[in-house]
């Protein structure tokens, strides 16, 4: 008998299932979940489950995978659910914005945005479409989407929908940010920091981790290098002392904190650092390689053969 031969996938909750930190991980658990999938003989089920698994593959960037996986999809849809239908919609637009068509998935999370909207069952969803038209919005675009999937999360009685205000918090002051706007960027982040500080879930410490990062970043863009410095600090003990290798960002924001406090020789051992693991990122790599030239040239120190008006 099937391991996940008890699983309700009626109304499966798949963020229990998911490691977005190792989709090859995530990849696995769906694979090992499909076939209890396919034997209810519910298209709907083995459907969310490939969609997942599409997902998966998108996220290591294994794109005609993903949309090979999703094509089986399609050919379900015509006897599946409407959650299907828009979960289909979602992945396939995340496939294409991941590996750079952002024109071919902004119509898809329209649709499955107009199709999740106006019904309370697939809340989550509708959030989620929200969350990723403002991903491929322009600003005030995100901004607007960002809102409307606020709305509805605390509009709604589902811990689970609820569970989106973090994110989207966390988004809105990613949009501030590159707006310029530092103190209304703090602001959200702060709120996304509160809300998880007083909300109990899986990947509790990790996630506070990344929130906490935020609102060090945030105050680092706005001059307080003292308090920023402070923060990150403490979170790269914290991330040492967890055992995960997720400490490269906080130690390019060290570096950053140091050398905007004219201290570069104590910034270069971070900045090393965090070009040691960030250079590993692929997504890094392709879509911010100056931000790891950068990492590298401050990681080295000057040549003292070069006077200062070589």
């Amino acid at each position: 008998m099937s391991q996940h031969s008890d699983v309700n996938f009626d109304d499966l909750w798949d963020y229990d299932l998911w490691d977005y930190h190792d989709p090859v991980a995530s990849e696995a658990t769906f694979r090992a979940l499909l076939p209890a999938a396919e034997a209810t003989g519910n298209p709907s089920h083995a459907g969310e489950a490939q969609t997942q698994l599409a997902r998966a593959q998108g996220l290591q960037r294994t794109f005609d995978a993903a949309h090979a996986t999703l094509d089986r999809v399609e050919t379900m849809l015509p006897g599946a659910r409407v959650r299907t239908h828009i979960r289909y919609l979602l992945e396939r637009g995340r496939v294409y914005n991941t590996s750079g068509f952002t024109e071919r998935a902004a119509p898809l999370f329209r649709e499955a945005w107009e199709r999740s909207k106006n019904l309370p069952a697939e809340g989550y969803y509708a959030v989620d479409a929200a969350h990723m038209l403002a991903i491929v919005g322009a600003p005030d675009e995100q901004i607007a989407w960002n809102h409307r999937g606020i709305a509805l999360a605390v509009a709604s009685d589902d811990d689970r929908v609820r569970w989106w205000c973090a994110e989207l918090y966390n988004n809105l002051g990613w949009t501030y940010s590159d707006l310029g706007e530092h103190n209304e960027a703090l602001a959200w982040y702060e709120q996304a920091l509160e809300w998880r500080e007083q909300r109990e879930q899986r990947g509790k410490e990790r996630e506070l981790r990344i929130a906490r990062w935020n609102v060090g970043r945030a105050l680092r863009m706005l001059g307080r290098y003292d308090e920023a410095l402070a923060l990150q600090r403490a979170l790269l003990a914290e991330w040492e002392a967890s055992g995960e290798e997720q400490a490269g960002y906080v130690s390019e924001e060290l570096g950053e904190c140091l050398l905007a406090l004219t201290r570069a020789d104590e910034s270069r051992p971070h900045f090393a650092h965090a070009y040691m693991l960030l250079a590993r990122d692929e997504w890094l790599r392709e879509a911010q390689p100056e931000r790891l030239a950068r990492m590298k040239r401050l990681s080295e120190a000057p040549d003292p053969s070069r006077g200062a008006g070589s």
